[in-house]
């Protein structure tokens, strides 16, 4: 049986050390890091030229020590569509993640950097951004949800609902949705069916209306 190969990563961080830290938990987790950056030029065009599975980025980089990581990361997803993006933060800012998911949620995630501490979390992050998932910190969702506006077309949604499609916006499954509710996998997928009801999202594949429900979550 044939291994599989394994997941290419590109990292973006301007601290030496912390670089080294996130390359060296990549490493043991059996990432393969094929290359680093300490600036935001020098990422895009290390992925240009290595063109990874996924790239884990700081927000704040050089040369304007900004935002200059989430909009290396933008032109990343516009050029390579096909590479995962997983932007690490310093600070909870809401305004970053909806500016990366855009329309479309496939491969993207937005991390507080704190959270890099907790390395299966983190690993399992980079893996599910690699794969084509998204991943949104718990904290970030929350801080959405406290923003959302009156007429929202989220207003129909349960309790219940809304807890099923925050779950969703951090990229979980159907069963980790469940293990995380403790309800049965068959009840989450009622919910999930309810929730593409109430929101329009009757066409199209199941992994199509997830993204398109995520979207309209985080838009309010």
């Amino acid at each position: 049986m044939t291994q599989a190969a394994p997941i290419r990563v590109v990292v973006g961080e301007d601290q030496p050390l912390v670089r080294e830290g996130i390359v060296r938990v990549l490493e043991r987790a059996g990432f393969e890091v094929v290359g680093t950056a300490g600036d935001a030029p020098d990422l895009v065009r290390k992925t240009h030229a290595h063109h990874p599975d996924v790239v884990v980025t700081d927000i704040q980089m050089p040369p304007d020590r900004t935002d200059d990581g989430v909009r290396a990361a933008l032109e990343i997803r516009e050029v390579h569509p096909d590479v995962g993006v997983l932007v690490l933060s310093q600070f909870l800012e809401s305004r970053y993640a909806l500016d990366l998911v855009g329309e479309r949620a496939e491969g993207v995630g937005y991390l507080l950097k704190e959270k890099v501490g907790d390395i299966a979390a983190f690993t399992e992050a980079v893996e599910r951004v690699a794969g084509g998932g998204s991943v949104l910190d718990p904290d970030v969702v929350a801080l959405l949800v406290g923003r959302m506006r009156q007429d929202s077309p989220l207003d129909g949604l349960t309790p219940r609902e809304r807890e099923v499609l925050s779950l969703m916006a951090e990229g979980r499954s159907n069963s980790g949705i469940a293990d995380e509710l403790i309800v049965t996998v068959a009840a989450v997928e009622r919910h999930v069916t309810s929730i593409f009801g109430k929101l329009g999202l009757q066409q199209s594949s199941e992994q199509h209306r997830r993204v398109l429900a995520v979207l309209r979550y985080l838009e309010g």
